[in-house]
């Protein structure tokens, strides 16, 4: 699949996903959400294809979820547990880069923890701060990339990432 992220001149974002057997989903951000969600959708891209997950936002859109149904009301029903801890953590790592904070892998651990079992889920596998600087070191990139695109331009990043 490719995530193409464009930046439209009139400051909105489309999220396109183009997969691999030809069908494509797609979402227009305008406004405040032009602002947020781009960042975010590549915080998500950051998280899975480091950590190699393929029950996140985007490995769902890869098997055939449209984008509308990620949010777990969607015509696919609610989310898998997988998908509901990648992006309690992909918050965190939002929440982490507005506040200017920076959690080691026990706080993140922990809350991941304390998230699941609040919503009688399995936590997830814990994570080292390797593994969290190499997100953040990914969504550092992919940020920079994003702010630096011309207005009209898109990035198309590969999902899942082939080495």
């Amino acid at each position: 699949m490719i995530v193409r992220l464009t930046k439209r001149a009139d400051g909105g974002a489309v999220l396109r996903c183009e997969r691999d057997d030809g069908s494509v989903t797609w979402q227009r951000q305008d406004g405040a959400q032009a602002r947020f969600f781009p960042l975010h959708d590549l915080v998500h891209y950051a998280v899975e294809t480091t950590l190699g997950a393929r029950q996140g936002f985007y490995g769902l859109v890869a098997a055939g979820w449209d984008i509308d149904d990620t949010g777990g009301k969607g015509v696919r029903g609610p989310l898998p547990d997988a998908a509901i801890a990648i992006e309690q953590l992909v918050g965190m790592l939002d929440t982490e880069r507005v506040a200017g904070a920076r959690w080691t892998a026990d706080e993140v651990n922990a809350q991941a923890a304390a998230f699941a079992a609040n919503g009688g889920r399995t936590p997830p596998a814990p994570l080292h701060d390797d593994v969290l600087d190499a997100i953040r070191a990914r969504v550092q990139a992919l940020h920079g990339e994003w702010h630096a695109l011309a207005p009209g331009a898109s990035l198309a990043l590969p999902f899942p990432v082939t080495a």
